[in-house]
C-alpha cells in the first residue's frame, strides 16, 4: 500500500506543473487532496483529472500573498478533512531583470509569493501538521537557491530565502521533538510554463528568455518531478534535487565555493540571450 494512502495533502499551486503533477501522482496512490491556486480555468482542469482516478479534492481560489486568507484557508482544510498530514508550498512566480534597472515592486512581488507564501502556508498549516502526529512540510525553492545567477537577484533572493527558512524549520522540529518532517525541494530546469508566465525588468526580451529556457534549460519534465519530490518525501529526506543540472550545479559550487560566481558571469554573459536595447 502506498505511504500517501489516505494522508491530507494540501498543495499550492496546483493548477499547472508541477503543482498539477503533484496533484495526480498523489492522486493515484490514493490520497486526499486539498488544492489551490489563482489560476481557476488551470485549478479546475487539474481537480477534473484527480477526480477521475478517484481521489476525494477540496479545491479553492487561493492567494498566498494574503496571509489572512491562507490562515482561513488551513482552518477550513482542516474542518473538511478532519486532519491535515502534508504540505507542498510549491506556489510560485519568476522574474527576470538586472537588479540597477528593477523597480521595488518587482522585487517585493517575488519575495511576496516566493518566499512570504511559503512562510505564510507554512504557519498556517503547522499546528495542523503537528496535531495530525504524522506531518510534513515540503516547501519548494529551486536550484537557485543553491546557486546565483545574473538577472535573477530576486528570484534568488526569495529562494535562497525559501532553503534557510526550510532548513531552520526542519532543526527547530528535529530540537522539539514534533512529529512533522521537512523537506526542502530544489528543481533545475522543469517543463512548465513559469518561464513564459514570468515578469521581466526593462530592456528584457521576455520572449527570447523563455524561449531559451524553453529549449536549451527545460530538461526534466513535471511528472517526472513529481516522482523525484514524493520519493524524497517518502524516505524523509531534507533536501531533494530535481534533475542532473540541479546536481551538478550543486557539486560545482561545493567544490569551487564562491570561484562559481565568476565561473557563471562568464558563461551567462556568453550564452544568455542580450538584453532588448
Amino acid at each position: 500500500m502506498s505511504s500517501f494512502a489516505g494522508k491530507v495533502v494540501v498543495i499550492t499551486g496546483a493548477g499547472s506543473g508541477i503543482g498539477r503533477a503533484l496533484a495526480l501522482d498523489l492522486a493515484s496512490r490514493g490520497a486526499k487532496l486539498a488544492l489551490s491556486d489563482m489560476d481557476s480555468v488551470g485549478l479546475a482542469e487539474t481537480v477534473s483529472r484527480v477526480e477521475a482516478l478517484g481521489a476525494q479534492v477540496k479545491s479553492d481560489h487561493l492567494d498566498v500573498t494574503q496571509r489572512e486568507a491562507v490562515l482561513e484557508y488551513a482552518d477550513a482544510v482542516a474542518a473538511h478533512f478532519g486532519k491535515i498530514n502534508q504540505i507542498y508550498n510549491n506556489a510560485g512566480i519568476a522574474y527576470h531583470g538586472e537588479f540597477e534597472k528593477s523597480e521595488f515592486k518587482d522585487i517585493e512581488r517575488v519575495m511576496d509569493v516566493d518566499f512570504w507564501g511559503v512562510v505564510n502556508g507554512t504557519k498556517a498549516f503547522l499546528p495542523h501538521l503537528i496535531a495530525s502526529g504524522d506531518g510534513h512540510v515540503v516547501n519548494v525553492s529551486s536550484l537557485f537557491g543553491l546557486l546565483s545567477t545574473p538577472g535573477q537577484s530576486a528570484y534568488n533572493s526569495a529562494k535562497f530565502a525559501v532553503r534557510g527558512f526550510t532548513e531552520s524549520l526542519r532543526q527547530e522540529m528535529l530540537i522539539a521533538k514534533h512529529p512533522v518532517k521537512v523537506t526542502c525541494i530544489h528543481p533545475g530546469g522543469i517543463k512548465t510554463a513559469i518561464a513564459r508566465n514570468a515578469t521581466a525588468g526593462p530592456g528584457e526580451d521576455l520572449a527570447v528568455s523563455a524561449k531559451y529556457f524553453d529549449d536549451k534549460l527545460a530538461r526534466t519534465t513535471p511528472e517526472t518531478a513529481a516522482k523525484v519530490i514524493l520519493n524524497g518525501v517518502s524516505k524523509s529526506r531534507a533536501r531533494v534535487l530535481i534533475g542532473a543540472d540541479a546536481k551538478f550545479l550543486d557539486l560545482l559550487v561545493r567544490v569551487t565555493g564562491s570561484g562559481y560566481q565568476r565561473l557563471v558571469a562568464t558563461v551567462a554573459g556568453r550564452a544568455l540571450p542580450k538584453s532588448a536595447e
